[in-house]
C-alpha cells in the first residue's frame, strides 16, 4: 500500500469529508478537508496536496470548471471528481478538463483509496486531454446505472487517442451509439464516420466492400472503387459485427493493423490507412478463437481497448429514463407526444427485455403511435406484451420445479419476436448456454460462500471444470463476481 502521499477532499457535504478522510487516513495518507472552491484554493496553497479529491457541485462553483486554474498552478497535480450527476456529459467532461479519474456517487471507499493510489503513482504523468466543444443534448447514451457508468468512464478515457476500441455486448445494446460517442467527441470528430455491418456483407464482397476494387479486379467490375478504408480516411471505420468476418478477410484486417496500410482488390500500391478503427460483436470470441472461427492475433490487435455494454436487464433502474428519453424523441420526429405514469415505467421494469434498448426504443415508438390516452399506465403496456403469447411464462415468478423452462421459452419467443421475419444472428445456443451458465455459476458460489469445493459438489460438477468454467465466463474465483 502507497502511504505518505498529502491528499485534499473537496466537498460541501460535512459527512462524505468526514468519511472519505478517514478512510484515506486508515490506508496511510495525509488528509485535509474544505468545502468550497475558496477554501480548496487557500488548502492548495498551505497543504500543498499531491492528489486532490473534489465534488463537482459547490457552494461557490463548479469543480469541474475550476480544474484548468489547478493544473495551470499545479502541473501534474492529480484530480480525482466525484459526481452525483452520474452521466456521460460528466465523465467526459471530467476527462477534457484534465481530471486524472471519475468516480460516480454513491462510491466504493475501496475504489477511492485505489484511485487515490493510483494518482500517486503516476504523477509524473500528464492527461493532457483538450476540451471538446460539443453540445451534448442529444448524446444518444442513456442511464445512470453503476454498469453505465464504468462505460462512461472508459469511453471518456478513449475518446482524445487513436486506441483502437472493441465493444462487447448483445444484440440491441446500442454498439453502435458507442461508436458514434467516441468519434463525435475525439479529434477525428469532423472527419467521415463509416459504419460497415459486416453480418450483412455477403462473404466474398466482404474484402472488395472494405478495401476496394480496381477495374476488372473481377467479372462485373468496371470502374475503380473506393472501400469504406478509404471513405473513412481520416476519420473512424466502425467493423459491426466483427465476429462474422470471414478468416481471408480477417488475414487483410490484420496486416492493416500491423502496417497501417492496405491494397485495392486487384491493385498492386500501397494505400495509407489513417483510420481509427472500433469494432464490435455479441459473439464470444475467445471461444471462436477455440473452434478455428476467428484469429487470435487478430483479436489481440483489436482488443486494445474493451467496452463491455450491459444488457438492459442488468440496468433496470435506467428503463424509466431512457423509456421518457424514447417517447420524447419520437414526439421530436413528429409523432404524438405521450407520457408514462409511476405504474407504467414499473412495469417495464419487470420485463426481460430479450432485445434490450432496440425493443424498449420500438415499443415506446409504437406506443406513441398507437395509445389513445396522454399518458400511459401499466395496463396499456401490458396489453402490448400480450401480444407476445408467452409473456406470462417469461415474467411469471420462477419456481425451482417446473417454472424455468417456461420462462426461457417465454425469454426466447420474444426474443425472435424482436427480429420480425428476419432471423436472429448465428450462434444462439452458445449465447443462451452463456447467459444460463453465467448467473448459475455466480449465484452457486455466491451461496457456497466462494468455497470452490463446496459449489462443485452443488452443481453436481467436479473442482476442475467448475474452476474452467469460472475463468471461461470472467466471473473472480474468489468471490463469484463478474471479474470485470
Amino acid at each position: 500500500m502507497t502511504t505518505g502521499g498529502r491528499v485534499l477532499v473537496v466537498d460541501d457535504d460535512g459527512a462524505v469529508r468526514t468519511v472519505v478522510r478517514e478512510a484515506l487516513r486508515r490506508a496511510g495518507y495525509t488528509v485535509e478537508t474544505a468545502a468550497s472552491v475558496a477554501e480548496q484554493r487557500r488548502m492548495i496553497a498551505s497543504f500543498d496536496p499531491q492528489v486532490l479529491v473534489t465534488d463537482v457541485v459547490l457552494p461557490d462553483g463548479n469543480g469541474l470548471d475550476v480544474i484548468p486554474e489547478v493544473l495551470a498552478t499545479n502541473p501534474g497535480l492529480p484530480v480525482i471528481v466525484l459526481s452525483a450527476q452520474n452521466t456521460f456529459t460528466t465523465a467526459l467532461r471530467a476527462t477534457e478538463q484534465g481530471a486524472f479519474d471519475y468516480l460516480p456517487k454513491p462510491f466504493d471507499l475501496a475504489e477511492l483509496t485505489r484511485a487515490v493510489a493510483d494518482a500517486l503513482a503516476a504523477r509524473k504523468g500528464s492527461n493532457g486531454s483538450s476540451p471538446v466543444d460539443k453540445a451534448t443534448e442529444d448524446l444518444p447514451l442513456i442511464g445512470r446505472s453503476p454498469p453505465m457508468q464504468e462505460v462512461y468512464r472508459t469511453i471518456a478515457r478513449v475518446v482524445a487517442n487513436d486506441l483502437t476500441v472493441l465493444v462487447l455486448g448483445e444484440s440491441g445494446t446500442g454498439k453502435e451509439l458507442v461508436a458514434r460517442a467516441i468519434h463525435d467527441f475525439g479529434p477525428r470528430a469532423a472527419a467521415p464516420f463509416i459504419a460497415v455491418n459486416l453480418a450483412a456483407i455477403p462473404r466474398e464482397l466482404i474484402e472488395s466492400e472494405l478495401f476496394g476494387h480496381e477495374r476488372g479486379a473481377f467479372t462485373g467490375a468496371q470502374t475503380r472503387t473506393a472501400g469504406r478504408f478509404e471513405q473513412a480516411q481520416g476519420g473512424t471505420l466502425f467493423l459491426d459485427e466483427i465476429g462474422d468476418m470471414p478468416k481471408e478477410a480477417q488475414t487483410r484486417l490484420l496486416r492493416v493493423l500491423q502496417a497501417g496500410e492496405f491494397t485495392t482488390v486487384g491493385g498492386s500500391r500501397s494505400i495509407r490507412a489513417d483510420v481509427r478503427i472500433i469494432a464490435a460483436t455479441h459473439k464470444d470470441l475467445p471461444k471462436l478463437i477455440a473452434e478455428g472461427g476467428f484469429r487470435e492475433d487478430l483479436y489481440y490487435r483489436l482488443n486494445v481497448v474493451p467496452v463491455r455494454l450491459p444488457a438492459l436487464r442488468q440496468r433496470g433502474e435506467d428503463i424509466g429514463e431512457l423509456a421518457r428519453y424514447f417517447l420524447d424523441r419520437a414526439a421530436a420526429d413528429g409523432l404524438p407526444r405521450k407520457a408514462l405514469d409511476g405504474s407504467a415505467i414499473d412495469q417495464l421494469m419487470h420485463y426481460a427485455w430479450p432485445g434490450n434498448v432496440r425493443e424498449l426504443e420500438n415499443l415506446m415508438r409504437r406506443l406513441a403511435v398507437l395509445s389513445r390516452e396522454d399518458v400511459i399506465t401499466a395496463s396499456v403496456i401490458e396489453l402490448q406484451f400480450q401480444l407476445s403469447p408467452t409473456v406470462e411464462a417469461a415474467t411469471a415468478p420462477l419456481s425451482p420445479a417446473g417454472g424455468l423452462a417456461d420462462a426461457v421459452e417465454g425469454h426466447l419467443a420474444r426474443y425472435f419476436a424482436t427480429f420480425g421475419r428476419d432471423l436472429p444472428p448465428d450462434g444462439l445456443y452458445d449465447r443462451i448456454l452463456a447467459e444460463v451458465e453465467q448467473p448459475l455459476m455466480r449465484l452457486s458460489m455466491a451461496a457456497a460462500k466462494g468455497n470452490q469445493l463446496r459449489a462443485a459438489r452443488l452443481l453436481g460438477i467436479n473442482r476442475n471444470t467448475l474452476r474452467k468454467k469460472l475463468t471461461d465466463l470472467g466471473i473472480d474465483a474468489g468471490t463469484g463476481r463478474r471479474a470485470d
